[in-house]
């Protein structure tokens, strides 16, 4: 090659090195993962080495190299508790000091449960506190956030209350409000901004049910903020943040009935109608029995994919929730009613949720790249990770 055309060469890929290194580098805050309900932290499961972001695999590692070195801070919050109970343990995690879940929490008589600390400095920690993931946290320290399901609702309740505090819960710093700034960016993946149909077409006609999914239908509260009507309160008081950039990821699980060849599981469902949904072939074998059009075995009610309702007073429940991914209706992972919401553009753009689609044939547990046939989950968190960083 000639000399020239070696030099031009060079200086165009070493132009292309900056912009994208610069582009990379606009900032380099933190990001937290939040978990969903029923999930668990990065030790829960020491031996078997199983994770809830990646199961035998480590998406907060991904998103440490790619692209990195990058902090990235994996939380653990209540299995079963409120999107306030959880943020409440998210802010004393993440900053140091012990869980201040407010009078509400003391008067319902939930609080028997001893109350976790955690260290803000190692160097003075008489009592032993594990360390606290970020305490240097304030508006010049910000955190991008990532939640996937519940995660994602938790992240909200978190913003509401460092924003505009909440004078019933008390004068604990967290209720103060007046933190403006301290997180940049939330993301959710597969979260119920809108509930999920899940409790209303499965708990009445599988009363005896026994299993973790009975647990999350009958967690009172959790399960009120996770069901339509509860979430319709819940986003009347989580507010979209003008100061926060917002970003939504979907998942679906889910056909249109059709007469053959839609890569359902024909075995749950060998007759559909194209008016519902129907489980793919690669859904989790366990939610294929309740994400259709029916509850399989019973034939007696509607599962996830055909359910409706329309009671005087309770949220419409009609056609644009049978997609789901199995946990969640698709259409309520979009965006919190109400709230403003628009299609993702390449131009990020503050409060407002900015939605970066539905990702077809990830079940609620293929975005997290728990062992089944589904697709990875790496390129989605890439693509998250290239909008944060460049913010």
């Amino acid at each position: 090659m000639p000399r020239p055309y070696r030099i031009f060469l060079a200086a165009l890929l070493l132009t292309l090195a900056q912009l994208t290194g610069t582009a990379r580098a606009a900032n380099d805050n933190p990001i937290v993962l939040v978990h969903g309900f029923l999930g668990f932290g990065p030790d829960q499961f020491p031996r078997s080495g199983y994770l809830y972001w990646g199961g035998y695999g480590d998406l907060a590692a991904h998103l440490r190299s790619y692209r990195g070195p990058h902090t990235v801070f994996t939380a653990t919050v209540g299995a079963i508790a409120s999107n306030r109970e959880r943020a409440a343990e998210l802010y004393a995690q993440l900053k140091g000091g012990c869980v201040d879940y407010g009078p509400r929490r003391r008067a319902t008589g939930t609080a028997d449960k001893a109350v976790q600390c955690w260290a803000a400095d190692p160097a003075n920690n008489p009592m032993g506190y594990p360390p606290a993931l970020y305490p240097a946290w304030d508006a010049a320290h910000p955190l991008h956030m990532i939640g996937h399901s519940q995660g994602g609702t938790t992240i909200r309740a978190l913003v509401e209350l460092l924003e505009h505090g909440d004078q019933q819960a008390g004068d604990g710093e967290l209720y103060r409000g007046g933190k403006l700034g301290w997180i940049r960016s939330v993301t959710t993946i597969s979260a119920p901004h809108n509930g999920t149909t899940l409790r209303d077409a499965v708990l009445d006609i599988l009363p005896e049910l026994q299993s973790p999914l009975r647990d999350w239908l009958l967690a009172d509260l959790a399960n009120w903020e996770l069901a339509p009507d509860g979430a319709r309160s819940f986003n009347a008081w989580a507010r979209t943040s003008p100061g926060v950039y917002y970003f939504s990821v979907g998942t679906v699980a889910t056909e249109a009935g059709a007469p053959c060849c839609n890569d359902t599981d024909r075995r749950i469902a060998p007759l559909q109608n194209r008016r519902y949904q129907y489980p793919r072939n690669d859904m989790f074998a366990y939610y294929k029995t309740y994400a259709g059009e029916w509850i399989v075995p019973s034939m007696l009610q509607h599962g996830m994919g055909g359910y409706t309702q329309d009671a005087p007073g309770r949220v419409r429940v009609d056609a644009a929730w049978f997609a789901n991914d199995g946990v969640v209706n698709t259409s309520s992972m979009r965006a919190p009613a109400g709230h403003p919401v628009r299609d993702f553009d390449g131009t990020p753009l503050p409060g407002t949720w900015n939605f970066l689609g539905n990702y077809r044939g990830y079940d609620h547990f293929d975005i997290l790249n728990w062992p089944n046939k589904g697709p990875p989950a790496e390129p989605v968190y890439e693509r998250i990770s290239d909008i944060l960083f460049a913010l």
